[in-house]
């Protein structure tokens, strides 16, 4: 499924993709036969992208807000470093227990740990700084994510906030609340002196944010 780019480029660039582990393969097929709103689905590109972002920054500490069947936390955990660790967030239990039977399976158990309820409430009870947060949870809070997790970034920390191009309704935004999220997401992140931020046309949007101050 295409969000931005033509379905033609979409599927030429996942071919020009190293291939999704077979475990991956097989947790998107169980997502999409299972689950409701698949195309929530991280995807083999996605998936190649933040586990080399995860790789190339040397994040150790992992924050993802908004798990739904682990998909892209098992990416990232690839590109950590042996002693790298992921905390994932979910508030939907059926969505973690299909994450968490996928990460007991795969090599990477002992480094992805799933908390199961409101995300502004986990991000409370951890401690320390993130190398690196992914921000794929509900539009509605994507603010407070973002604010709840700005001052927990490591002195290199970047946020990877996904969907910020919202299937282009950002162009002509409709009343919808989550299309009305996205917009004011990425204004409030945009006007914000605090951070350098660039928006990419990756799968449904994908904006890189850093503190600059």
């Amino acid at each position: 499924m295409a969000f931005v780019v033509g379905e033609e480029i979409e599927r030429y660039a996942e071919a020009h993709t190293t291939p999704a582990e077979p475990l991956l393969a097989e947790l998107a097929e169980e997502t999409r036969s299972t689950l409701e709103m698949a195309q929530m689905l991280t995807g083999a590109i996605e998936g190649r992208f933040l586990e080399l972002l995860v790789f190339a920054s040397g994040a150790r500490r992992v924050l993802e807000l908004g798990t739904y069947s682990g998909y892209s936390a098992l990416s990232m955990a690839a590109g950590l470093p042996p002693d790298g660790r992921i905390d994932t967030c979910e508030v939907d239990e059926q969505h973690a227990e299909v994450a968490r039977r996928y990460i007991a399976r795969s090599p990477y158990a002992d480094r992805i740990t799933v908390h199961v309820g409101p995300a502004l409430e986990t991000i409370e009870r951890l401690d320390g700084d993130f190398d690196l947060v992914f921000l794929d949870a509900d539009k509605v809070n994507y603010v407070n994510y973002y604010e709840a997790v700005l001052p927990r970034l490591g002195e290199r920390g970047v946020i990877v906030a996904d969907n910020t191009l919202w299937s282009g309704r950002v162009l002509d935004p409709d009343d919808a609340e989550g299309t009305r999220a996205i917009v004011a997401f990425n204004e409030h992140v945009r006007s914000d002196g605090r951070v350098t931020c660039v928006q990419l046309t990756v799968r449904d949007g994908v904006t890189l944010i850093r503190r600059s101050e």
